[in-house]
C-alpha cells in the first residue's frame, strides 16, 4: 500500500469546524509536505478549486499549480499529484506547464484529471461548464492533446473543442511516455474515458465491498481496451486515530455535528451536477470527499486491520485527510505504518 495525503490548501477538511489549526498558506503546505517525506508518505494530492469548497467561497484557498511548482522545488522524493480541470485550461499550455514542473521535480509530477462539478465556481472564474457527458467529451480531447504533445515531435490535432497545427513542445517531461494521469469518475461516460485514456483510477471513500466492486469493474473495462493494466487504484479517506475506540467515536460525533455554514455552498452542485453512485447526506458531506465511508476510525490496530482489508480488495493507494494535518499525519506514521509493516511481514512468512 502506498500512502498519500491531500495537501491542506483550504484550511482543513471539516465543514462543521471553523478553525482546524491548519492555515491555507504556502508556508504551512511546505511544512506539511517536507514532514511527510520524512514520515514515509509517498504522494500528495493538490486539489484544484478557485473557491474554497470546505470553509466557504469567501475564505482563503491556495491555487494548485503554482503551489505544486513551488513545492516541487523544495522536496526530493514525494510524488506531487495536482488536479487539472479541462474547462479552465488550454491543453497545450497545460502540457507545457506540466512538463516544466515534472522537470523541476525530477520526474515526480503527476496529474489528477477532473471534469469538474461546481457550476457556480465556473461562472465566477469564466470556466466552461456544460452538460455532464459533454464535459467528458472535452476531457477526452484534452487528454489526447496532452499525450500527443508529450510524445510527438510535431503534433497536429483537430477535434470538436481543440485544434493545433504543427505544434512543438520541448523539453518533454522526464517521465516517459507521459506523467501519470490519475482520474476519478462514477458515471458510465466517465469510466469509459478513464479506462481508455488514463493510467490510474482514484475513488471517493467507500466501503471495502464498494471499492472491491469498482476495482474489478475498472480492471475489466481496461482489459477490454487491450492496453496495459491500470497502474494503481486509489481512494480518499479521512482518519480518526485515538488511543481508545471511545475517544475516536467522540471525535467523530464532534466533527459531524452538522451546522449551517458557508462550507455547504457547493453541496447542491456536487450532488446535482455529478452522476454519483451513492446518494450523499449532509453528514457524509460534512467531511471532504466522502472520507468517513471507509471507517478508518478507531485505535491504531483497528485502522491498520481495516487498511489490510482494502489492500486485499485491490486498493494500492490511500489519499488520506487528517485534522489537524501535521499532528495526525505524524501519529499515523508512528502508530499505524509500523503495524502495517508488521502485518505484511507476518503474511509473507505464513
Amino acid at each position: 500500500m502506498r500512502f498519500g495525503f491531500w495537501l491542506p490548501i483550504f484550511g482543513g477538511w471539516l465543514r462543521n469546524v471553523e478553525d482546524e489549526n491548519m492555515p491555507p498558506t504556502f508556508d504551512y503546505a511546505k511544512q506539511v509536505i517536507q514532514s511527510a517525506e520524512k514520515w514515509g508518505f509517498d504522494t500528495t494530492l493538490i486539489a484544484e478549486l478557485y473557491l474554497n469548497d470546505i470553509k466557504g467561497p469567501e475564505q482563503d484557498a491556495l491555487e494548485a499549480w503554482t503551489t505544486a511548482a513551488g513545492l516541487a522545488a523544495v522536496t526530493e522524493k514525494i510524488e506531487i499529484m495536482t488536479a487539472v480541470r479541462p474547462g479552465f485550461h488550454n491543453p497545450a499550455v497545460t502540457a507545457k506547464m506540466a512538463a516544466n514542473i515534472d522537470r523541476i521535480s525530477g520526474g515526480r509530477f503527476t496529474l489528477n484529471v477532473v471534469s469538474a462539478w461546481w457550476e457556480e465556481e465556473a461562472k465566477q472564474y469564466g470556466g466552461v461548464f456544460t452538460a455532464h457527458d459533454e464535459r467528458y467529451e472535452r476531457t477526452q480531447e484534452f487528454i489526447d492533446v496532452l499525450k500527443g504533445l508529450w510524445t510527438e515531435e510535431t503534433f497536429n490535432y483537430k477535434g470538436k473543442y481543440y485544434e493545433l497545427s504543427n505544434t512543438k513542445l520541448s523539453p518533454k517531461p522526464v517521465q516517459r511516455p507521459n506523467p501519470v494521469l490519475y482520474a476519478g469518475g462514477e458515471s458510465e461516460r466517465g469510466k469509459q474515458v478513464i479506462s481508455s485514456s488514463c493510467d490510474a483510477y482514484v475513488m471517493h471513500g467507500g466501503t471495502v465491498e464498494e471499492i472491491q466492486a469498482k476495482v474489478t469493474d475498472m480492471k475489466d473495462r481496461r482489459a477490454q481496451t487491450g492496453k496495459e493494466p491500470l497502474s494503481s487504484f486509489g481512494m480518499a479517506a479521512y482518519v480518526i486515530c485515538r488511543d481508545t475506540e471511545e475517544e475516536a467515536q467522540a471525535e467523530l460525533e464532534r466533527i459531524t455535528d452538522v451546522k449551517e455554514t458557508s462550507g455547504y455552498a457547493g453541496f447542491k452542485d456536487f450532488t446535482s451536477k455529478s452522476q454519483l453512485e451513492q446518494q450523499i447526506q449532509l453528514q457524509d458531506y460534512s467531511v471532504s470527499n466522502r472520507g468517513l465511508r471507509p471507517n478508518l476510525i478507531g485505535t491504531p490496530e483497528q485502522i491498520a486491520k481495516r487498511i489490510v482489508e482494502y489492500e486485499e480488495a485491490g486498493l494500492g493507494l490511500l489519499l488520506l485527510q487528517f485534522s489537524p494535518q501535521l499532528e495526525e499525519m505524524e501519529r499515523f506514521s508512528k502508530q499505524i505504518m509500523p503495524l502495517l509493516e508488521k502485518y505484511n511481514q507476518e503474511k509473507a512468512l505464513s
